[in-house]
């Protein structure tokens, strides 16, 4: 029996792999993929053994910089990044979420200084297995299903 590739192979690029389908377009739209001038591809709700069902995104001759991808283990974090080149994969790793998030999402207390003056906002990792973040400024915690990005 043959098997056929659920996504076209890709020559060089970035593969992200293994992620939830519920928040593929989150991460689409955290790399701001949209406006990628490269071929991007997106499959949601692809079979898999591990979860039963994930999402996958191939972009052609694009390798982000690591502290960019490791953005996505607040979404994601048992994404998986491949790095292509010929056709080959060359590395490949899980996600790592960084200590601290500066920017990326928003806090979800309306009083916070973050929301109410122009400036970025700042939360530290307080739980890497559920992924839970505090934000510096007014203390309030938020788990990742309810980050909202920014």
């Amino acid at each position: 029996m043959k098997k056929e590739l659920a996504v076209a192979a890709l020559r060089n690029g970035t593969v992200i792999d293994h992620i939830p389908s519920h928040v593929l377009f989150k991460v689409v739209e955290l790399l701001d993929l949209q406006h990628m001038k490269t071929g991007v591809t997106i499959g949601n709700n692809l079979d898999s053994n591990r979860m039963g069902t994930k999402g996958i995104i191939k972009i052609a001759d694009i390798f982000f910089p690591e502290t960019i991808l490791n953005r996505i283990a607040i979404i994601a974090p048992g994404a998986v990044i491949n790095i292509i080149k010929d056709f080959e994969v060359v590395e490949k790793r899980p996600v790592e979420l960084p200590e601290e998030i500066i920017g990326i999402i928003r806090c979800g207390n309306p009083k916070c200084i973050t929301n109410n003056e122009p400036m970025k906002t700042r939360f530290e990792v307080i739980d890497e297995g559920q992924v839970a973040v505090k934000c510096h400024y007014c203390g309030k915690t938020v788990p990742s299903s309810e980050a909202h990005l920014k």
